[in-house]
């Protein structure tokens, strides 16, 4: 995809003034966030299971390359192939040394992040292979020549006029009269259109939700089928998964997975969990010839011991930008990244720089939201800030942002001169704001004040607030 991070700005400008978007928005506040409290309050032992899981990953990072190789050794021996992919170029030429082996002219894709992230249909389209998205909203974007604006959901951004509009522009080879009116007839359609795809390609490409080191299985969790249609029909199966999708066995991935679906869409479980293991054995009715596994590391590794770590446990569910009040407003879209939302934040900069992507960290009110339902516990607004730190040691912050924190760090350090300061803002400001308590313009507030009115203080500062109390206290 475009990287525009940099824009991020102009992006969200732009999502903030398109009504279509801001109506598709409100999905995500609807058709999440309810499901997820009520999925989790049905589970008492949820918040137990979340603590087993941020250990079980915490342990798996700490020995990461021995459950690497143990991995392995079992896909090997399951009949399988391993390929080690150092940067998102080492991975898609792996993948298209693959399908140009089998001599494959079409590729089925399951919805996979990591395909996003290495921009693989690019470079597969670019190199002769039709790449065919199968998951029904990753096949309505892919149509209208677009990226996912969400990482579980990701035509979340469209309504389904817009849908069909698609179908009908694309679909001309099907009845122009059929009805198109409803969800299920549109989910027809696709079916209709996808099912002859599965039986073209000679290769069939998935991401991974988890990687089992025990067995050497890897694990998607879908709820349309259409992953187990991927990797079972072609003559190839190609994994496309990062390193940290791996869990030690297969007890630690059922442990995970009763997190996963409950965080994402408020069910219990998906409607498909599947478990993959080698290629094809004389006795299974059916699955690929071959059996392949790219394991990429994109800049995790780098990850791995620093302030950043703990982004690693992520599970994918989408579940903070759901509970997201920016992506609320702005949608994936504006990121102008792979990954949205709060996980975005973190690990954009993470993987592409903070000199890309610095706006992302600032993208927070830090209300919490996203850690509080984080299912790894993940404490995203902790490596945000750590993120704005290096943003501001590097000079990378816009010059007043570095100026004006420069000199409340002057008063932080003189408490005396800190109060007597506080103390005479707080006069001035509460004057400006006269009888209504609102500031309509303020100099170096204008980001502020163009939009909304500022809010003037209409007592005291803290400071002197808590210490009347206390006297008040003691004289009570």
């Amino acid at each position: 995809m475009q990287f525009t991070a940099p824009q991020f700005k102009e992006n969200s400008a732009r999502a903030l003034h398109d009504p279509q978007l801001q109506k598709a928005l409100k999905n995500v506040e609807q058709g999440f966030i309810a499901k997820r409290a009520a999925a989790v309050a049905a589970l008492p032992e949820f918040d137990q299971l979340r603590d087993h899981a941020r250990e079980i990953k915490n342990h798996t990072l700490a020995h990461l390359d021995l459950y690497l190789e143990a991995y392995e050794r079992k896909v090997i021996a399951a009949g399988g192939h391993v390929h080690w992919a150092e940067s998102a170029e080492d991975a898609r030429r792996i993948v298209m040394d693959i399908c140009r082996r089998v001599k494959a002219k079409t590729v089925t894709k399951g919805k996979s992040m990591i395909t996003e992230e290495i921009n693989l249909n690019e470079y597969l389209e670019a190199h002769g292979v039709q790449p065919v998205e199968t998951d029904l909203g990753e096949y309505i974007i892919q149509l209208r020549g677009e990226h996912p604006s969400h990482i579980i959901a990701p035509a979340v951004h469209l309504n389904k006029e817009q849908v069909e509009e698609d179908f009908r522009r694309v679909h001309t080879h099907l009845d122009a009269r059929r009805d198109l009116t409803a969800p299920e007839t549109l989910l027809a359609e696709a079916r209709e259109v996808l099912r002859k795809r599965y039986f073209q390609a000679d290769v069939g490409i998935t991401g991974a939700n988890f990687l089992v080191a025990e067995t050497g299985s890897s694990v998607i969790v879908t709820n349309e089928g259409n992953g187990d249609l991927t990797q079972t029909l072609g003559k190839v199966h190609v994994v496309v998964a990062s390193i940290e999708k791996i869990v030690p066995t297969l007890e630690d991935c059922s442990q995970i997975l009763r997190l996963l679906a409950r965080s994402a869409t408020g069910q219990d479980m998906s409607v498909y969990t599947t478990f993959s293991t080698g290629p094809k054995r004389a006795e299974d009715p059916d699955g690929p010839e071959e059996y392949h596994v790219v394991l990429l590391d994109n800049g995790r590794t780098s990850m791995l011991g620093t302030d950043f770590e703990e982004m690693l446990r992520c599970i994918r569910c989408g579940a903070c930008m759901n509970h997201c009040p920016v992506y609320h407003a702005v949608g994936g879209h504006a990121y102008g990244s792979v990954y949205p939302g709060p996980m975005g934040a973190v690990l954009t900069p993470s993987l592409f720089g903070i000199d890309k992507s610095g706006h992302l960290p600032n993208a927070s009110t830090f209300c919490g939201r996203c850690e509080s339902v984080c299912p790894m516990r993940i404490p995203l607004p902790k490596m945000m800030r750590h993120w704005r730190e290096r943003e501001f040691e590097r000079h990378l912050a816009p010059a007043a942002s570095r100026y004006g924190l420069s000199v409340w760090a002057f008063f932080a350090r003189r408490p005396k001169l800190y109060r007597m300061a506080t103390s005479l803002g707080a006069s001035v400001l509460s004057a400006l704001g006269g009888s209504r308590h609102r500031i309509a313009a303020l100099p170096l507030a204008g980001g502020w004040t163009k939009y909304r009115d500022l809010p003037a203080p209409e007592g005291g500062t803290f400071m002197q607030q808590w210490a009347a109390r206390q006297a008040g206290k003691r004289g009570a």
